[in-house]
């Protein structure tokens, strides 16, 4: 079987990815936590403090339901202005060929660490936090057949 793909990824993508890493782990529950816990205060201190303290509760509120989901979008478009545009990924029985114009890259099926299945993409792990995405929107109608290939092809002890 082969499959080819051209890889075009956005900083939407990336961002997904990392809000579903953050709110599937210990991070997300405490980010939970936080932000309840903030609101549970600024509700019982907001007419007994002064305007500083109130716009420290503001932004303690905020933190991480609006400033960290925007600070990691703009760390996903810089990787993604990164990232060649002319990038094509074929997946065949010996491995993963990445490629451009200017270079090329093998990966045998043994490199690949882990592959995750999001709700929007199908994720294939090189190294613990490394890899390479695939949305939905590129894998088309593919997707459940090519993520049986895909484990069908990786080792995942």
């Amino acid at each position: 079987m082969r499959y080819k793909f051209n890889y075009a990824i956005t900083a939407l993508d990336l961002w997904q990815l990392s809000m579903y890493g953050i709110y599937s782990s210990m991070i997300g529950v405490c980010n939970i936590i936080f932000t309840i816990a903030m609101l549970l205060l600024t509700a019982k201190f907001w007419g007994n403090v002064n305007s500083f303290v109130k716009i420290l509760l503001i932004f303690g509120i905020g933190l991480f339901p609006i400033i960290q989901p925007i600070a990691i979008y703009a760390r996903a478009k810089r990787y993604v202005a990164a990232i060649p545009h002319d990038l094509e990924i074929c997946f065949d029985d010996s491995g993963i060929y990445i490629r451009t114009k200017k270079q090329s890259h093998i990966l045998k099926w043994n490199e690949i660490k882990r592959i995750s299945k999001r709700p929007n993409m199908i994720v294939i792990y090189t190294v613990a936090n490394r890899g390479y995405i695939l949305p939905n929107k590129i894998l088309k109608g593919q997707r459940e057949d090519f993520y049986r290939y895909l484990i069908s092809k990786v080792d995942m002890r």
